[in-house]
């Protein structure tokens, strides 16, 4: 049996491993995702209506960042997501692990702490 700096490409099992720390991080992110989809589509019942102007025109600055704020959160959430579905298909095809630079394997801790990565640690840091 090849030795670990030989292998070219994660075994089943250990796909298997990280394909449920994927789903479940991608679980995870939907939920988020939907919570913050919710707070975009609520309306503002904050009841400042009876307040003075001044106050008002401050209150829809602030919901308005808020919602800039919000709206930003949810872009990356959905760009997270995406790039986990898109490790759930490497996995599929055998190529997850394997990073897009050297073609080397990628650290399983690496890949733990990033499931979706598609970069070793030596080409993250090449990159700065």
């Amino acid at each position: 049996m090849a030795n670990n700096s030989e292998k070219t490409r994660y075994s089943d099992a250990e796909l298997q491993e990280f394909k449920e720390i994927i789903l479940e991080k991608l679980r995870v992110a939907k939920e988020e995702l939907s919570a913050l989809t919710k707070t975009l589509n609520s309306s503002n019942g904050n009841g400042t209506d009876d307040t003075a102007g001044t106050f008002k025109t401050l209150e829809d600055g602030s919901a308005t960042l808020e919602k800039e704020q919000t709206n930003q959160l949810a872009a990356r959430q959905k760009k997270f997501i995406d790039n986990l579905e898109a490790a759930l298909v490497r996995i599929e095809n055998k190529t997850y692990g394997i990073c897009r630079e050297t073609g080397k394997l990628i650290q399983k801790e690496r890949l733990r702490a990033v499931p979706h990565t598609t970069l070793s640690m030596e080409a993250k840091l090449k990159q700065y």
